[in-house]
């Protein structure tokens, strides 16, 4: 997970965060469509993403009148007195910020704590006291170890570890070797996402490296990859390689498959010249190069114009051996598998 800090961002700027659509492409299907926000009825506020990780900005960005005017149509949003800032500084690769939204709060994201990387305030990680379901797309990348082969599981982008702290407690033989660039990032996650706790739960099964993912590596391979690699608010440029895929699939025991957050039109690039559908559908076709006739993808936007994407390079499993195979909350992803076409 990489982005690069906020450069011009003002201290001055009080955090009044609103959630546009782009937030509810990842929530689950089954959910209603919602615009989720935070008002403070600001002149503007900032947007609150809710990106894969890795997204990143260099500016502030606002919503716009017409945002603001759809965001007060729909008015389902989270009081501004619910959220409070626990944490804002700057590290080498990021501006990070930790949210905590008040069990008080009439919202989805009530008792939750959530990691932003970038001024904008995109959402990397999301952590609920007392549950361990996101209702979000990490609960679909945790439906990967059941049809994988015997080992550990490489996570590419760990963040706050959303989805390590769901595969671990729902396989209990899963290990997992996760893979952040940002030292600062994992601090925040052992302080404020419980992190740590789960460390020292799983002392034999989570491993956590600062290096560059892509240069992850176990002897005798990986059964299974999670690649949520984003920098600058879009999929990092590696991925829309070949190459890079050809380099992951060599990593993988025979049968491994890989997961890959690939995002999609609710990505916002931090180059304005960049779109994240297209980013998304160029990241697919070199998987696909490479995996070819083996990628499904699964859509979890709620909205056409603010689609999110995940892929599985690897090919599908016998599909009522893989719904059986799953925690009950995460049987239904089964059925929303497609094979990608091109």
């Amino acid at each position: 997970m990489n982005s690069v800090a906020a450069q011009n961002f003002k201290p001055s700027i009080q955090i009044q965060p609103s959630l546009p659509p782009s937030l509810q492409c990842h929530l689950l299907p089954s959910s209603p469509p919602t615009i989720f926000n935070i008002h403070h009825k600001p002149q503007n506020p900032i947007t609150l993403k809710f990106h894969p990780t890795q997204a990143s900005n260099h500016k502030n960005i606002t919503t716009t009148s017409q945002q603001q005017q759809q965001d007060d149509d729909d008015d389902d949003g989270i009081p501004i007195e619910h959220v409070k800032t626990l944490v804002k500084f700057k590290s080498r690769y990021n501006y990070i910020r930790v949210l905590e939204v008040s069990r008080r709060a009439d919202h989805p994201l009530a008792g939750s704590r959530l990691l932003l990387l970038d001024a904008p305030g995109n959402i990397h990680s999301i952590s609920f006291l007392f549950k361990s379901i996101t209702n979000a797309y990490y609960d679909v990348l945790a439906t990967l170890p059941p049809i994988l082969p015997p080992g550990p599981l490489g996570i590419l982008g760990f963040g706050a570890g959303s989805a390590a702290k769901l595969i671990l407690e729902m396989y209990p033989q899963g290990v997992i070797h996760g893979y952040e660039l940002d030292p600062a990032v994992i601090s925040v996650g052992r302080e404020y996402f419980g992190l740590s706790k789960v460390e020292k739960q799983y002392p034999d099964r989570l491993f956590i490296y600062i290096s560059n993912a892509l240069n992850a590596s176990v002897k005798d391979g990986y059964s299974g990859f999670i690649v949520d690699l984003f920098s600058k608010g879009c999929l990092i440029p590696e991925l829309q390689n070949p190459q890079t895929w050809e380099k992951l699939k060599g990593k993988l025991k025979e049968g491994g498959r890989i997961m890959v957050n690939v995002g999609g039109s609710c990505v916002e690039p931090e180059d304005i010249r960049k779109d994240g559908k297209v980013i998304m559908l160029e990241t697919l076709e070199a998987m696909n190069k490479v995996f070819q006739g083996e990628v499904f993808v699964l859509n979890l936007g709620n909205r056409k114009q603010e689609d999110s994407t995940v892929a599985l390079a690897g090919g599908l499993p016998d599909l009522e051996e893989f719904r059986m195979s799953l925690p009950k909350p995460l049987r239904f992803y089964v059925d929303m598998w497609k094979k990608y076409g091109g």
